[in-house]
């Protein structure tokens, strides 16, 4: 009878473990170290799994303390008072409310990079808009 308890709470145990992570995908930096993950309902973390923000489904982009900090409308972001901080090309080019570029998201393997070609991280599978928000628009430091 012990014996199936610490079976079912081992069971419990790494299933409550694996599901912070599941659908998590990695941010990294230029030395492909893990800095956070943004798991598929849009919840970002740090690597000690401490929520720093989320990008909700209608748009709005939250600081863990539920300010919202931007807003997120087809492929460009806005802050709060309406204003464009940037957009996304389809190409993955990524630009600053006055068009000038900040840099890419290689769309093929994820890499970030600035706008004079230097390598800020790899994101690979996640929204290009999403990857937008942290690495060059900084929303959840």
């Amino acid at each position: 009878m012990k014996a199936k308890f610490y079976i079912t709470t081992l069971l419990v145990t790494l299933l409550a473990l694996t599901s912070m992570t599941a659908g998590a995908q990695v941010l990294r930096d230029p030395d492909f170290n893990a800095t956070g993950r943004i798991n598929a309902n849009g919840v970002v973390r740090d690597n000690d799994f401490h929520s720093l923000g989320t990008f909700e489904a209608d748009g709005r982009v939250l600081k863990a303390d539920g300010t919202e900090v931007a807003r997120i409308k087809r492929l460009e972001i806005y802050n709060p008072a309406g204003e464009r901080l940037g957009y996304i090309n389809s190409d993955g080019t990524v630009r600053d409310g006055n068009s000038t570029v900040l840099g890419a998201v290689n769309l093929n393997d994820g890499r970030v990079s600035d706008a004079a070609h230097n390598t800020l991280g790899f994101a690979r599978g996640i929204r290009v808009d999403w990857i937008a928000c942290y690495y060059f628009f900084h929303l959840f430091e």
